[in-house]
Formats: C-alpha cells, structure tokens, sequence
C-alpha cells in the first residue's frame, strides 16, 4: 500500500469511488478520525457498506435500510474484518465521514480530517488483520500529511461527543498507538 501524494490515491487498495464528497477548502490535513461501520449493524462481509457510500443500497432488503436511506456519507477509507482496504474518495478531496464536529475549538471536521471506517460493532474486538492494515494505512496517511500527529488522531466520538459513540469501547487505542510508536505497519 503507498499513497500517492499527487492524487490522494492509495495504490495497492481497492477503489470504490463515491460520489459523496466534494472540494475541500483550503487549509492543511491536520485529522485523522477512525470510525466503525457494519450494514445491516452487526453483519460483516455484506458490502453494504460499499453500497451505501456509492449511493446504491436497496433499502427493500432490510429493514434497518430505510432509516439511512436518504443519507449522504461517505469515509476516505474501509477496512474490513479480514484487512482489506476500500478507498472510496481522494484524501485530497473532503469526504462526508465527520458531519457535526468540533477538534480543539475548530467546528466542520471534514474540511481539514480523513476518516477510516473499521467494519465492526462499538462492542465487538476488531480483528488483528484490521489493525495491521490500520497501522499501515495510518503511516501512510502520517508520511504524506505531516500535520496529523499522534495527537490528532481521534475517534469519531470525541469530535461529535453525545452524538456519536464508534469507533467504541472495543477499539483498543493503547494498541493502536503502541503499534504506531513502534513502526509496526511497514
């Protein structure tokens, strides 16, 4: 996997382009924002997800579908339960992940964040596959975007605290950040 700076693309991942994203203002990528995500909630390997970011889900064949139906989202990334990764927008470009949220004082997180969603529950583990490929994903993410710090990388709940809970208590940051300071996604 390698990110293309001049594109915003990852080579050696999955493209699924959406068309929910739109320009960014200008301004540096300083987030990174990690979510989760499971269509229908708490089914894994469906590639609903994949749908509903291309604007293609049937609402007809679950119920929990109506209810998002009219929804325009989208992440610049999936990692799903086995480590594969989907890209659905240029990091270059501000996809529609964060919705009402604030970083340190700073409101609309999309404009200056990239969002990796995990296929998981808020109570579910993730797999070891999912934050191996998340490890790597995120150096790459750092490399190319010098401004997103250890810091300044968050869960979708502590930029939209009380209006939303992912990536969960499951998410196990010490982990993710051990694995960080170590290197080990290369």
């Amino acid at each position: 996997m390698r990110l293309d700076p001049a594109t915003g693309w990852c080579d050696g991942v999955r493209h699924c382009p959406s068309p929910n994203f739109n320009e960014r203002p200008a301004g540096e990528i300083s987030l990174l924002v990690i979510h989760n995500i499971s269509l229908p909630p708490g089914q894994f390997g469906t590639g609903k997800v994949q749908e509903f970011f291309q604007n293609r889900l049937d609402v007809t064949e679950h119920p929990y579908f109506a209810g998002i139906a009219d929804l325009r989202v989208s992440a610049h990334f999936l990692i799903e339960r086995d480590g594969a990764v989907t890209q659905f927008v240029s990091c270059l470009e501000r996809a529609w992940h964060a919705g009402v949220s604030s970083f340190e004082g700073r409101e609309t997180c999309n404009d200056f964040s990239l969002g990796i969603e995990l296929e998981g529950t808020d109570e579910l583990p993730f797999t070891d596959a999912q934050y191996q490929a998340l490890n790597l994903l995120t150096e790459q993410l750092q490399a190319a975007f010098s401004a997103i710090t250890p810091h300044r990388i968050c869960g979708h709940s502590d930029i939209a605290p009380g209006r939303k809970t992912d990536p969960g208590q499951a998410f196990d940051w010490a982990r993710y950040r051990a694995a960080l300071e170590k290197g080990e996604g290369q």
